[in-house]
């Protein structure tokens, strides 16, 4: 293969950024367009590392840290000297200007900063100390020095990274969606439903709302790390099945120790046996064909790709105003609204939703005419790194 790339992530686990870049990495497996590499910056195994060195990536667990600063420093050169890479791309925010730095000298042609995660996490994140801190501006600095391209989830996320400033006009920057294969998301809702409620012991009559997302550590809404609003949509979701009787409640994604709150206050409202806490599921195509709406009321997201997810099945989403409007493919099925409106008027929204009139085949043929495909997707992203290509 004449093109072969670096990506700099956590750990290879079930995220956005993640889940992306291996529907990429199955794509270019099959077609020999380009060998994908990666480094996990945590030391750690993850969900995908047998698939993906299956398919011919390598993955250095190489963790980076002030404690283990010499040897990554070792480690990394070493890498990008052997690696014959075309182009290095990262994942980590500002870190990445740190990691370009290390790399003074033995770079790749083409050094991506890539950002995923809501810009007011960051801050929170970043703002535990006064180092920390620092160590953030300083990487900023270090991205404006070394970086040639700047990409985000969409492009709302580039500006609130402060990407917009002046020592990065000379940087070119855009949004890179992250894309997945559509066909996964055809369906027949009907037989689709049965199956499920089958599986979860409900009533194959079930009005069921889906909850994607890993659920909050915390549950108190106004906590700095409850991104997903787990809490809130709990409450919305005790509004709606008290006021519909067939309504049911599946959260999908990581568990914390912030679920056995929520299902006391389930119990206490009467509703234990309409709510299901799933974990992580890989069957999250099945389960929006076979929902009826999707709720979606994070505080902040990169983008929302579960929210385009769902527009593929043909499922409709509430969402709120903190998610970009750059998700919208099939602008029928999407709806937003403010947090500030409380709960009682998510849950009118909402069960309007569940009610509404569904096309998902011709949602899907959108969806898969879009950026958000992954053959899209994954063209775009060949183009930017084939600029680093000696021809």
């Amino acid at each position: 293969m004449s093109l072969r790339v670096l990506q700099i992530i956590d750990t290879l686990g079930v995220g956005g950024a993640e889940t992306w870049l291996m529907e990429v990495l199955r794509l270019w497996s099959k077609n020999g367009t380009a060998q994908i590499d990666f480094i996990a910056t945590s030391g750690n195994s993850g969900d995908f590392d047998e698939e993906a060195q299956r398919l011919g990536a390598r993955i250095y667990y190489l963790r980076y840290g002030r404690g283990v600063l010499p040897q990554f420093v070792l480690q990394f050169r070493r890498i990008l000297e052997t690696g014959r890479y075309a182009a290095v791309h990262d994942h980590q925010d500002y870190a990445s200007g740190w990691h370009f730095f290390i790399g003074t000298g033995v770079l790749p042609p083409i050094r991506v900063t890539h950002v995923h995660n809501p810009s007011y996490q960051i801050r929170n994140n970043y703002g535990t100390s006064l180092a920390r801190r620092m160590t953030a501006k300083l990487g900023m600095c270090l991205v404006a020095r070394y970086a040639t391209h700047v990409t985000g989830t969409s492009r709302q996320l580039i500006s609130e990274y402060g990407f917009d400033a002046p020592q990065f006009w000379k940087i070119p920057k855009a949004p890179l969606h992250c894309g997945f294969a559509t066909a996964r998301f055809v369906g027949d809702p009907a037989a689709a439903k049965v199956a499920l409620c089958r599986e979860l012991g409900w009533p194959s009559s079930a009005r069921i709302i889906l909850v994607a997302g890993r659920i909050d550590q915390s549950p108190d809404r106004g906590h700095p790390q409850a991104h997903k609003n787990s809490s809130f949509a709990v409450s919305v979701g005790i509004e709606c099945a008290r006021r519909d009787s067939g309504v049911h409640l599946l959260f999908v994604g990581a568990l914390s120790p912030a679920v056995p709150v929520f299902q006391q206050r389930i119990a206490a409202a009467g509703f234990a046996d309409r709510f299901k806490f799933a974990g992580i599921r890989k069957d999250i195509d099945r389960l929006m064909i076979a929902s009826d709406a999707l709720l979606f009321p994070s505080r902040g997201e990169g983008l929302g790709m579960v929210a385009v997810e769902a527009q593929a099945a043909g499922l409709p989403v509430l969402a709120s105003t903190a998610v970009p409007r750059e998700c919208v493919v099939v602008p029928e099925l999407v709806r937003f609204h403010n947090l500030t409106a409380g709960v009682s008027e998510w849950a009118s929204i909402l069960l309007e939703c569940v009610s509404q009139q569904r096309n998902p085949a011709e949602a899907n043929r959108r969806v898969a005419a879009s950026v958000f495909a992954i053959e899209n997707s994954a063209r775009a992203l060949f183009e930017l790194y084939s600029k680093g290509v000696v021809r």
